[in-house]
Formats: structure tokens, sequence, C-alpha cells
């Protein structure tokens, strides 16, 4: 039996094993070197080593190599002796032995292997043994970090200490816009890292933003999207300091500043500008009452000259427009007239979002930051931002999971995943045909390669050896040294949800006749509505923020009870309810296990994991606290937890808040194959497109079917915007 027949062997049940393991261990299988020792056990150990969880893999290979060595392991136990002891002829120092081979013999017939060996160079490419260490601590990386939770407010103690002034001044200095003239404001940073803690976020990345253009930035949830955002906003990423910055994050905080107040505040220096004219001009005021004295006279002169200053750089930041910017940003967020001259403290953290966002808009700097826009506002509001910032002059960098968002805005899309920054020209749909179109050829050029590969392997193993084709396998083993090394293509992770088959039942299943609710008699939301839903029932909800469309799922669900009119239910009726802020139901002292044991017990540990795992919370993260998971999993816990109910009919407010696009692709394909039916309050136009079959109109106090779809209604808000006077 020959070692290249067991190295054959061990290529086929490991391909890829590393060449230099597997002509070491096929020699030392046939070699009599071996002959002291349990040499299965040794190559199993081995063996085990390279496979990983492949065992039943291993106990294939050993079967067979114990069969191909069965003749020489027997012939070996027949032959076996003991070991010899050899008296030393003197005593040696075994620490100073150092210079003298550790092969060399003590008798007189052997050889030694070190002298012989001493002039040939190590068949052990150093190069690729760093490349495969490294590529091996990257997937151990990439696997610790695959749930880790993206603490997006734990920013430092002093940075939370800091007023948005403080910050504002600090991030962008008064000078940078005079600073910016004549100035390039396009960003490219060739090799950046960034970190969360102890994980790599990017590594080596280039960071490239032309001035003018609107990037999506995508990627899986916990990829590091955020902490790449604020990594820029804090120019712990080196942005340069003529280029002006703002992160829209988090909601401001309640006072009483009035909305409308709260937006012109926004800009710092135009309110520090502002205040500054208005004392100088008392100065001057003061100052022209005195007499022509000298001194008084060089300090009118030296106000007036500040006064012209300040009247240059208000006439830059065009200060005088100001007001009339901010009512029609926060007119078009959906503030009204009343709205804007309450104060902040009055509305709701949704509404607060919508400030902030107004803010940012009103700033106008040269890089805007914004981190899931679209959770925080309705259809309506997200029509009239996709209008707006289609116009938007600066650079942009959004993260969103909004693919009807991101095809609306983006001119590009920056694909961040395996801590490094892909880049594709045009919005999402582009992005995704120019993606699967780049992972094709990647996939066939590297399938080419190792076609090739082995194809000169298979002749360098078969004629190596033989005199009169050494010089042609010398040959081939040059060419395989010197082609490109490929890395396999990355395999998109695909997700899966899955809700169980509902029972059918008899109709009517969930009508509404007449239905009249208001929380005063005074204020009535909902007035003389009608609607019927069965299993096959589709619908999409849509209107503005207040409309009542939340309400409307509360009387379905029995939670509010109708001032006039009647909901009927069916006795065996069992209703699945999402609701928007679906975390505040969920324990975060629990585990995920823990929580669905405590709401519906009964199971064992196994199959509540089981479970958890048809919505992507497998592994070790169904045994972490729910308060460590980022919203994406906490969307998945709640949605087991809605499954194990066995609804019949699903009523869902804004289930796509928190999702990646990965998982609002699963959730879309469970709900369009799922047998029950489905009520959904979304602002994902895609989502919505995918889902429902019906689009019904929440506002004015109706619930009326619309005759068109998202598209149409989005375009008819923006008009009906843009027709204010």
């Amino acid at each position: 039996m020959s070692s290249v027949d067991i190295a054959e062997e061990i290529r086929a049940s490991f391909p890829g094993t590393e060449e230099l393991i597997v002509q070491y261990l096929s020699g030392y299988l046939v070699d009599d070197a071996g002959e002291e020792e349990d040499i299965l056990q040794v190559a199993r150990d081995m063996l085990e080593s390279l496979a990983g969880d492949q065992h039943d893999t291993v106990d294939e290979l050993m079967v067979k190599i114990g069969k191909m060595l069965e003749d020489q392991l027997n012939t070996r136990a027949k032959t076996k002796v003991g070991p010899k002891l050899t008296k030393l002829d003197k005593v040696m120092d075994m620490s100073k032995a150092g210079a003298m081979s550790n092969t060399i013999a003590l008798g007189g017939e052997a050889v030694d292997l070190e002298s012989i060996n001493k002039g040939k160079a190590s068949r052990v490419d150093v190069k690729k043994l760093e490349k495969q260490e490294a590529k091996l601590k990257a997937k151990i990386e990439k696997r610790s970090r695959r749930d880790l939770y993206e603490g997006s407010k734990l920013l430092d103690q002093h940075r939370k200490q800091q007023t948005y002034e403080e910050m504002f001044m600090k991030i962008n200095p008064l000078d940078a816009s005079g600073a910016a003239k004549n100035k390039s404001k396009d960003i490219h940073l060739p090799s950046i890292d960034v970190n969360f803690g102890s994980n790599r976020i990017l590594s080596g990345a280039t960071l490239t933003l032309a001035h003018g253009r609107r990037y999506g930035l995508i990627g899986r949830n916990g990829v590091g999207k955020s902490t790449l955002l604020r990594h820029i906003a804090l120019r712990e990423v080196p942005i340069p300091a003529h280029i002006t910055i703002l992160f829209v994050e988090q909601e401001i905080v309640g006072d009483d500043t009035r909305a409308i107040d709260s937006v012109l505040t926004a800009d710092v220096w135009r309110d520090h500008l502002l205040k500054e004219e208005a004392s100088l001009n008392a100065q001057l005021g003061q100052l022209e009452k005195e007499s022509d004295d000298k001194r008084f006279v060089d300090a009118r002169e030296e106000a007036a000259v500040r006064l012209a200053d300040v009247h240059a750089r208000l006439s830059d930041m065009e200060a005088e427009s100001g007001p009339a910017r901010a009512a029609s940003l926060l007119a078009g967020l959906g503030f009204s007239e009343e709205d804007q001259q309450r104060p902040t403290s009055s509305f709701s953290g949704g509404w607060r979002m919508r400030l902030a966002l107004a803010r940012a808009l009103f700033v106008k700097p040269a890089l805007l930051l914004l981190d899931e826009p679209s959770n925080h506002i309705d259809l309506n509001a997200l029509a009239w931002l996709e209008d707006y910032l289609q116009t938007w002059s600066g650079t942009l960098l959004v993260v969103s999971h909004d693919r009807a968002f991101l095809d609306a805005v983006a001119t590009d899309i920056v694909h961040q995943h395996s801590t490094r920054l892909d880049y594709y020209k045009g919005n999402f749909t582009q992005f995704y045909s120019t993606k699967s179109e780049r992972e094709l050829n990647l996939r066939k050029e590297y399938d080419n390669q190792m076609e090739y590969r082995k194809h000169l392997q298979a002749f360098i193993d078969r004629w190596r050896y033989n005199a009169n084709r050494a010089a042609q396998a010398q040959s081939r083993i040059k060419i395989l040294e010197k082609l490109p090394e490929l890395q396999p293509p990355e395999e998109d992770e695909t997700e899966k949800f899955k809700f169980p088959e509902t029972e059918k039942i008899s109709p009517p299943l969930l009508q509404m006749s007449e239905v009249t609710f208001g929380y005063s008699q005074e204020k009535i939301i909902l007035k003389n509505v009608n609607i019927d839903v069965g299993l096959d029932s589709r619908i999409a909800i849509v209107g503005a923020n207040g409309a009542g469309k939340s309400t409307l799922i509360k009387v379905l669900t029995g939670e509010l009870s109708p001032h006039a009119g009647y909901v009927n239910r069916n006795g065996r009726l069992r209703i699945g309810y999402f609701a928007q802020h679906h975390v505040d139901t969920l324990n975060p002292t629990m585990t995920p296990v823990q929580f669905l044991a405590s709401k519906f017990p009964g199971k064992s540990e196994q199959e509540y994991r089981q479970h958890l795992g048809n919505f992507q919370i497998s592994g070790m993260t169904g045994l972490q606290l729910i308060g460590t998971l980022s919203g994406g999993q906490k969307s998945r816990v709640a949605f087991s937890a809605l499954s194990l109910q066995q609804p019949h009919v699903l009523l869902l407010d804004e289930p796509t808040n928190h999702l990646d696009i990965e998982g609002l692709d699963a959730l879309m394909l469970a709900l369009k194959t799922w047998n029950g039916g489905v009520i959904i309050i979304s602002h994902d136009e895609r989502f919505i497109t995918t889902v429902a079959e019906e689009l019904w109109v929440c506002g004015d106090g109706t619930v009326s079917k619309f005759k068109g779809d998202v598209q149409m209604y989005k375009s008819l808000i923006v008009s009906n915007i843009k027709a204010r006077p």
C-alpha cells in the first residue's frame, strides 16, 4: 500500500486540507518510523483536529485506512519487540547539546536526518500559512459578532453630558463654512478601522463619499452600521475639518421651547450670530448717544466693523429665510400650524424624532447622517421626506431597510459586510441586480480556478517522483504557486419565518358595523366605520399619525369598546396582535426561552428553542437575556410568541421597524404563504405592496378603501402638501 493512495483518500474526504499535512500524514502511516506507536489513533487525532464537527467523515475515512493498512499492521504486530536501551560512552549535558543534531544516532548504523536536510528549503509556505490563520481568526470573529447587540445608546459618559450646542460647535467650528470655499467636499479615506468595544467593525476599509451624492448604507443587523455613523459624526473617522456634519440619532429633549423655535435654534451658529447682532445693535444704539470723544468713536467703529462681519455671515447662511424654511419643514413632516407653536415637551417620542429630523434638515450640513429615518414617521411624512431628499444639495449617508425609500432617494449603495465597504452605483434595485451578477461571476471564476488547481495537483501527485516527468511536475508546481489566491465567494445568509397553519372556522370572523369611537365625546376619532375581516383578508391601513390607525386595531382586538355600533367576533376566533411598541411586552430580565415558557407553559426547553428557530433565534441567542438583544432580535421573539397563539387573524402595527432587509423578506414570504387573515399598519411601501391586496385610508374620522396602489397614494400626499399656501 503506497502513501499516494492514502493521500488520495484524505483529499477526497477533506478537500481543501493543506497539502503539507496530507503528505505528512500519508507518509507517517506507511513509514516504519511509527512502528512503536498506535498509528491509527495518532492519525485519528490529527484528522479530528482538521474535521471540526465532521465526526462521521473521520470514522468512514479511518475504516478505509484501516483496511488499506491491514497487512502492514499484522506484520508489525508479529515482529514487534520491546524498546532497546543504549548505554552512553560518556555523560552528556543535554542543556548544552543545542548545537548537536537532534536526530543524530547513538549507534553506528543510524543516519543524521538533520544533516541531510540542512541544505533543503522548507516546503511550508509561511505566507500561505499566515493567510490561513488570518482566515480562521476572521471566521471566529465573524461568528462571535453574529449575535452581537449593537448598543446604540452606549456613548461615553462625557459625551452624554455635553449639550447639543456644545457638541455642535465642537464638531462644526464657525469658520468651517468659510474654510470650505474653493475646497472639495468629497470624502476619500483609503484605509479606516472602526471598533465597537473589542469587536472589529471595519478593518482597512475605504470610505468614499462624493459631494452631492446620496448613499444608502445597508448590511445585516449587528454588522455595525450605526456604529460607523457615530464614528463619522464624532470625527473619530478623520473627516476633513471644513466639512460640516450632523447625525440624527436620538429624539430631542422636551422642554418649554416651541417646536418652531426648536428648529430655528438647531443651527447653533445662526442662533449665536443673531444674538450677537442684537447685542451689537443695542451697543451701537447706546454709543450713538455718547459724545464724539475718541474712545467712543473707536468703540463705534469697532462695533460697526464686527456688525458688518456678522451680517455677511448671516447672509451667507440665508438667515432671513429661516422661519419660513423651518415652518415648511415642520409642515412636510406632519406638524400643523398649531402644533408648531406647542412646547416640545407636549409631543410623544415619535413626534420628537420628527422634530430632530426637521432640525437636521434645517441646518443643511455638508454631510447629513440618518439612521432608519422611516422608523419614526408615517407613510404621509415618508412620501414628503423622499421627495425632499431627492433635491438634497449636500452629501447624504442614510441607514435604511426600506427598499422603496432607498429606491426613491439613493444614488449609490454602500454594502457593509465582512469588515469592509463595497460600493454600487444606482438605487437598491440596481444594487441587487449588480450584486447578484457580480456574485455569479465571482463564483464562476472561483470554481474554474479550483478545477484548474485540482487538475495541476493531480498531475503533480502522479508524476512528482517519476524521473521522466519530474521536470514537467516541477513546472506545474511553479504554475500552481503563481496562481492568485482567490477567496471563496460569501454565501448570502437567507432567513425564513414560519407561522403555523390555522384551522378554518366559519364566517363571519371579525366585523365592525357603524362603529364610532373617541377618547372623549368632543374628539371623535372613528365615525361610522364598517369593515369585514376573513381568513383570506390582506388589508393595509395607511394614514397620518394620530388619524386613528392604531385605535382601529385596538377596537378590533377588543382592547377598546366602541361608543356606538358593534364589533362582531367569532367565538372561536384567535387574534394575534403585534403592537407598535412590542418591546414593552417583553421581559428584559428573561431569556427568549423563559419568556415563551412563562406565556405558553407545558413544553420542553428544546421545543421552545426549536420554535424560536422558526424566526431565526437560534443557538445561544435563545438563552441570552432579552435586554441584551438587538431590536431586530426582539421583534423575532415577539413574532415567535405571536405564532404560539395559533391565531386565525394577525393584526400587525408597524412590524417592519426593527427588521433588516433579510428579516423583512422572510416576514413578507411567511405572510404571503400563511392561510390566515392579515391586517397591517405600515409605512413600508414594498411591504404593503407585497403583502396587502386592499389599501384602506384612515383620516378625518373615516376609514375608506383607496382605489389605487401605494405609489398613487404617496404621489397624492406630496401633491397636497405642495399645494398648501
